[in-house]
This record gives structure tokens, sequence and C-alpha cells, in this order.
């Protein structure tokens, strides 16, 4: 498919955002993007050169277009939405371009249109409300809860061996209904009970993430790593104390740091300045809380925010230390393909901005089928039942997100 000509014009919002169904969704705290059709796409393949693949065939398109954007703002004109891999001998990723994207920056809102396709029923409520869900039944998943602590202990040993300082061992969840899964109802689940996390769908992965892993405007670059986590509590004062020890954790604030190194290694060696948190602070969640280290940069040249992603990808937090003995552990271990899971997703624009996060928290959908996954960061006094225990923490988002 060619795109000749895309325009973006302000509206006078709000717009039903989820009254339709979406083919691509970006939610957060300040903005919104819901796109609908496909006016093209961009599968670069698998291999390390994935993300530069991307990248080149998205600026060549772009180059390509005649783009008469009358707001001018991140995420206006040009924009793809893209999910990535996260083993580069997986397939699945690419970049989608959306026939029609409504989206809103704060009280600032805007339409996009491909081609003279229009989008003025999008304006406007369908008359269908979501397809109710049916009861989620649970099909276990790919390693047995007996074999994935085993494997937790094996990853031990590697560590205890010197082979590797952390490994990230995920597993998943299989799941099924009578009924298909209407992405509209868990998109608006989870981003009223995470409205701080990105929640997104591409290419029917969809999740709410709260690790940002970086994000573009213009030369200014941020991210967000994440590492070490603990649950919430109900009892405000046990709550405080949970607090209180993740952020005294020996074992949390390793696993954190080597996170947040990987993350300062890779922005150092294209950021002319470089800042970030001396000390840790604590993300929280409605049902999970975690370590959590900011860093802000300049950028030394123009480089997109979808190449950035591919620098940084994988980080410590979703893969180990060092990186690549702890991807292979990964392989020989997890007993599964992870697909897109802990791999980037996000957008990017025509200038070269956007938003990339990590896909956490997040469920495949293939009609009345999905596959849930977690992970959990394994370091030095990591205990497997901990961990076992950990993963089944965070995969209570989606499964909330699923129930009737």
């Amino acid at each position: 498919m060619t795109v000749r000509r895309i325009v973006t014009r302000p509206l006078e919002g709000p717009v039903p955002l989820l009254d339709h169904v979406p083919s691509v969704v970006w939610m957060s705290e300040d903005r919104a993007m819901v796109g609908f059709g496909e006016a093209a796409r961009i599968e670069p393949g698998r291999g390390e050169g994935r993300f530069e693949a991307a990248a080149e065939r998205w600026e060549d398109l772009v180059a390509r277009i005649e783009v008469d954007d009358r707001v001018g703002l991140p995420g206006t004109g040009a924009v793809a939405f893209g999910s990535f891999t996260f083993d580069p001998t997986s397939g699945g990723s690419g970049l989608v371009v959306p026939q029609v994207l409504v989206g809103r920056q704060g009280d600032r809102w805007w339409i996009t249109e491909v081609d003279g396709i229009t989008g003025e029923r999008f304006l406007h409520p369908s008359g269908t409300a979501p397809r109710p869900l049916d009861r989620p039944r649970y099909a276990g998943s790919s390693m047995p809860d007996l074999l994935w602590i085993e494997a937790v202990a094996e990853a031990l040993r590697h560590i205890e061996a010197g082979d590797v300082e952390k490994v990230v061992l995920a597993r998943d969840l299989a799941v099924w209904a009578k009924v298909p899964f209407d992405p509209r109802l868990l998109l608006e689940r989870l981003h009223a009970r995470f409205p701080s996390c990105f929640t997104f769908l591409v290419d029917g992965l969809v999740g709410a993430t709260p690790e940002l892993l970086v994000r573009r405007r213009g030369l200014a670059v941020e991210s967000v790593p994440l590492a070490g986590s603990a649950p919430r509590a109900e009892d405000p004062e046990r709550d405080e104390a949970l607090g209180k020890e993740l952020l005294a954790s020996d074992k949390d604030r390793r696993e954190h740091e080597a996170a947040a190194a990987s993350v300062g290694r890779t922005l150092g060696e294209l950021c002319v300045h470089l800042r970030r948190d001396v000390e840790p602070w604590l993300l929280e969640l409605d049902n999970v809380r975690h370590l959590a280290t900011r860093f802000e940069g300049r950028l030394a040249r123009w480089v997109s925010s979808l190449r950035l992603a591919g620098r940084l990808h994988p980080t410590a937090a979703v893969g180990g230390t060092p990186t690549a003995a702890a991807v292979d552990l990964i392989r020989r271990l997890e007993g599964m393909d992870r697909g897109r899971y802990a791999g980037p997703v996000g957008w990017v624009d025509g200038h070269g901005d956007g938003e990339w996060a990590i896909a956490l928290r997040c469920a495949e959908l293939s009609g009345a089928r999905a596959r849930l996954f977690a992970g959990a960061g394994i370091v030095a006094g990591s205990l497997p039942e901990s961990e076992l225990e950990e993963t089944r923490l965070k995969l209570r988002a989606m499964m909330g997100a699923l129930e009737p």
C-alpha cells in the first residue's frame, strides 16, 4: 500500500475515542491516540537489524508523502504505531499507519486522514456497545509452575557460577472464552485502573505498561527503567511498610541498578548531556509498586525515537546482564517464544518524535483466545517460590481486565 497525502486538522473535543473498534491505540495520562483501518504496513522481518530496517523504510515512506499538518504537535502528521519482538529470531515485528487517527494532547484534539479517507463517522458515537465478556477459562502455561521454579533455580546456578549477573525469566498463561474478546472493553478497564501507564493496542497486542523505554521530543530524550517489585496492601500502614522494605531491599536494589545501568550506558553514548536520579524512587500502581530511575538527556545528533528504541532494547529490566549471555539463557530456560512480550511498543511520527514503552502487563488476542505474560528478574538472593508469586501478582492485572 502506498500513502500519498496526509492531512491533520484540529477538532473540537471531546470525541468518543473507544466507541468504535480501533486498529491501534496509545493512551497515557495526558495523551490519547486511536487509529482506525490500515493505510500502510512495514514488516522488517527478523534479526538484530529489524529496528533499523523498519526505521529506514518509515523514513523513506515519510519522504514521499505530502503532509498538511495544521496542528503541529508530536503525533500529528505522519504517524506509525509499532510493536517488536523481544527476541530477534522471532517473527512478528512491524509498523502500522492507520487510515484515520483521532488524537488528544491535554485539551487539544485533532484528526489525521490519509489519502482523502474521511474519518467523520469516528467523531460520533457508533451506537454499538462493547461486546460483553464471557467468563475466561485458564488453560495453563507453556511451562508448569514446578518446572518454571526449577528453571529459576537453574538460572541461580548460572548466577552463582558468574555466567550472568541477572536474568529475567517470563511465563505465559493461555486463556480462552466462548466469544471473542472485545479489545475496547479491555482498553477501557486497563486505562481506568492504571491511568499513569501506557495503555496500548497494536496488532492484537493489548496491555497497560508502566515502563517508558524512551520518549523523544526534538533532541530531548527521557527513559524510566523499572526493576524491583513489591505488592500493595489495603492497610495503609502495611502498604507504607512494604514500600520502605522495597527501597531498603539489597536484592531489589541490585536488580534495579542493573536495569538502570544498561539504559545509562546506551543513552550516555548518544547524549551530550545526561542526568539520572541519584536514588531510585517508588512508582506506585494499583496492585504493585516498582523501583524507578528517571533519565533525561539531550541527543548529540538527530536519532529517531524508533532507532533509539532499537538501541536500548533489550534493557536489563527485561533481559538481564550481560545482555547476550542473559538472552541465551532465556532461550534455554523459558520453554516458550515470548513473541512481542517485553519488546518495544509505541509510535513514531514523521519528525522522529515518539514514545516507546516495554510491552508488559499485556496479552496477545486472537479472537476468543488470549495469551498473557509476566516476568521476574532473577539475581543472587532470589527465591524461586517468591519469583513465581511475583509473576502471579503481575498476571492479575490482565486477568482482572478479562473478567466479566
